[in-house]
């Protein structure tokens, strides 16, 4: 599967990353480009262990068995799945290129990855292997949805 940690995957992430620009327009979904750039740079800052949530209801109830569907092959995120609330970007503009810088940046950290338990907001705790397919695979999401 698929990892974060994979150095070459990560430089083909990034490389897609740099393809975003202002008039970047999702394929679905209600994010703008600014939001989805923050969001993902807010994503990263929780998986890196920067930002902690707290458990949201529904995640405790069927967390293990999402992550469980999530993470059993590389197959992408479905459209229009739903965003935790806590990651959700309420302003609809920003500086695209400041976010962007952000997000390579916290991507890039993933080459010396750092031992610390990750608590998930939905799926709960997550072991190394989980964090590198889960980060591919949501940074995969939307660059898809935003045709990079």
């Amino acid at each position: 599967m698929k990892t974060i940690f994979d150095e070459t995957v990560r430089i083909q992430l990034i490389d897609r990353i740099e393809t975003l620009n202002k008039n970047s327009v999702a394929l679905w979904g209600k994010m703008n480009v600014y939001q989805m750039l923050k969001h993902c740079r807010v994503y990263e800052e929780m998986m890196l262990g920067k930002n902690k949530y707290q458990r949201v209801f529904l995640g405790r109830l069927f967390g293990k068995m999402a992550l469980k569907e999530f993470t059993q092959d590389d197959s992408p995120i479905k459209q229009k799945t739903p965003t935790l609330s806590q990651l959700k970007i309420k302003e609809k503009s920003g500086d695209i290129e400041s976010e962007r810088k952000k997000w390579i940046a916290l991507l890039n950290e993933y080459a010396n990855p750092q031992e610390h338990e990750i608590v998930h907001s939905f799926f709960g705790k997550l072991n190394q292997e989980q964090v590198g397919q889960l980060v591919y695979k949501h940074t995969d999401h939307h660059l898809r949805q935003f045709n990079a």
